[in-house]
């Protein structure tokens, strides 16, 4: 028998969530205090000690291979990195119409992104409250979510509509089972998600606040960069690399330096010489305020040298990482991300969205030539990021040093990773 359940209508009252009663509040608070116990910050205190990020550059040595490799440091990790703040997930396509959804994982956080029927953004665990079974899976278009298991129907803004073969149930109140929600917001034409417990009063202004959260004083920078929502969507590819998320933020950050000897068709089209980084950061202030999460190398494009004057990379690279793990590269008519997902001490998966400008978006030809050329980049990249995993397991190596002319932008990502976990 299946009871068809009205729930008590909720308000809009938070940042593009709906805002629980009272009593639910507590209810999803003290669901996540009692079954999520967090990693303990003493067990890996030696651990984030190794690193000490207040030597300058020019003398620093890099973090010890156990924040690569060791399991009790990657849990304690993942937790204070990625469970905190603003997470870019998405792209604002995937969810442009009423009804359209997508799913995703960050560490053990199953979530599901959706546009209800009034058109409002949500996000919720992707969790069935029943049995805890997965929801939705993919993404598409759906008027509700059904749970494959037991028939649970849940609407798109997160209420509990049906529960299958449940009479003689007792004290059941469907307002404390729909589904658990989590703060959504854009920027630009991003979809990011927050997993904070927390969740925060609505305010003016959604996008700004989100953008100087996320993106600090780099929001402006980026705008003007053409990293903005003016570009379609051409496709997306997915990597698993068998390696640690880290290991391939490193090789993003390490200022061009193995472009010339690891990717000699990607070096003949930039000016490696003409590298800069950029990473804004005040440590002086770092007890009184966050400071800035993101660095950006910029490189001039090449001359062309061939006769049918291919050209993806244009007169210049705009490379923008935004802490933990979101990539922004905007050259020529194209703009990829790269999405860094922690799947294990050694093991992640990297998400690379395409997108173009207008006038080339039915040129196939030269869609189907860039993507090419940007395939044989990754696979070059994917055989030195675990080959560096391979190493930071040996015996052999413990720490490494900095190349204080081109590793600018690295030895800031660590530093901004060792305070994230320090605090």
């Amino acid at each position: 028998m299946a009871i068809l359940l009205k729930p008590i209508s909720l308000s809009s009252e938070t940042l593009n969530i709906y805002k629980p009663k009272s009593k639910k509040s507590h209810f999803i608070k003290k669901i996540s205090n009692s079954c999520s116990p967090k990693p303990s910050f003493e067990s890996q205190k030696r651990i984030i000690s190794e690193f000490n990020p207040k030597i300058p550059l020019e003398q620093a040595v890099t973090p010890p291979s156990s924040w690569y490799t060791d399991n009790g440091y990657y849990e304690f990790e993942v937790d204070r990195v990625f469970y905190q703040g603003w997470q870019a997930v998405g792209y604002a396509e995937q969810t442009k119409d009423p009804h359209d959804f997508f799913t995703g994982r960050l560490g053990n956080v199953q979530y599901v992104v959706c546009r209800d029927g009034n058109g409002k953004l949500r996000a919720f665990h992707n969790v069935c409250r029943h049995h805890a079974s997965i929801l939705a899976v993919g993404t598409g278009q759906k008027s509700c979510f059904v749970c494959p298991y037991h028939g649970w129907t849940y609407g798109l803004d997160g209420l509990l509509l049906k529960a299958t073969r449940i009479s003689g149930i007792q004290n059941f109140d469907v307002n404390e089972f729909g589904l658990i929600p989590l703060q959504v917001a854009t920027w630009g034409p991003f979809i990011l998600i927050n997993l904070s417990k927390n969740i925060q009063p609505q305010q003016k202004d959604v996008s700004n606040i989100v953008g100087h959260e996320w993106l600090g004083s780099c929001a402006e920078v980026l705008s003007a960069n053409g990293i903005d929502s003016s570009l379609s969507f051409v496709c997306r590819r997915e990597y698993t690399i068998e390696c640690n998320w880290k290991v391939f933020c490193d090789n993003y950050l390490d200022g061009g330096y193995h472009v010339a000897y690891a990717h000699k068709g990607l070096a003949s089209g930039l000016k490696l010489d003409s590298y800069v980084t950029t990473a804004i950061f005040d440590r002086l202030m770092l007890m009184k305020q966050l400071y800035e999460k993101v660095s950006t190398q910029i490189c001039e494009g090449g001359s062309l040298d061939n006769s049918d004057a291919f050209d993806r990379l244009g007169s210049k690279a705009v490379y923008a990482f935004v802490y933990p793990n979101f990539m922004i590269n905007r050259y020529g008519p194209w703009m990829d991300t790269n999405l860094v997902l922690p799947l294990g001490p050694s093991k992640c998966q990297v998400i690379f969205d395409y997108f173009l400008e207008d006038s080339l978006k039915d040129d196939l030809a030269f869609i189907e030539r860039s993507l090419e050329e940007s395939e044989r980049v990754q696979m070059e990249d994917i055989v030195l990021c675990e080959g560096v995993q391979k190493g930071l397991e040996s015996p052999a190596y413990c720490t490494g040093r900095y190349a204080p002319a081109v590793e600018k932008a690295m030895y800031h990502f660590h530093g901004v990773l060792y305070d994230n976990l320090s605090t």
